[in-house]
């Protein structure tokens, strides 16, 4: 018979989580919470320089990164113009989750990575079957893409946009 060995009153369940944790994104969830979170989860592996979603394709995830870094670029006529470096604990591709308008830029993995993703499809079986989880992910989404609004209406500013 095999003994479960805890230390300091973590388990290997709890510890499985813990990558979830790390993301702003699902920070507000108990451990309950994030097992349901858990489940919908999908890991992917990516090598640098491959791309994870281009410019112009649909939105059906949001995507966030676990390790590595990954480079959000957008096409400025004969080049791409780099519009952010993301890392570890990191979500993009934010809005798939609101709607399924084309993706506004290229994401690529800047170095080897490993993301989560999330399926929008999920996101919305989520708001049928746990709708306090899905609420308190929308809230943290909101302030998410709050603060990225914000961000860009300074550098709008500084830039004399605004």
């Amino acid at each position: 018979m095999e003994t479960e060995v805890r230390l300091f009153g973590r388990n290997a369940a709890n510890d499985a989580l813990h990558p979830l944790r790390q993301i702003r994104l699902f920070s507000s969830l108990n451990p309950r919470e994030l097992t349901v979170v858990q489940a919908l989860r999908h890991e992917r592996r990516y090598l640098a320089g491959e791309v994870v979603f281009d410019e112009g394709d649909d939105g059906e995830a949001i995507y966030a990164i676990l390790s590595g870094e990954v480079e959000i670029l957008q096409a400025d006529g004969e080049r791409q113009a780099r519009l952010a470096l993301l890392a570890s604990g990191e979500v993009f591709g934010e809005l798939a989750l609101l709607d399924q308008a084309p993706r506004a830029a290229q994401a690529r993995a800047h170095s080897d990575c490993l993301l989560v993703v999330f399926f929008r499809a999920d996101f919305m079986s989520l708001l049928e079957t746990h709708p306090k989880i899905a609420s308190k992910i929308a809230l943290a989404l909101a302030r998410h893409l709050g603060g990225r609004l914000r961000q860009a209406n300074a550098g709008a500013r500084q830039a004399g946009h605004l």
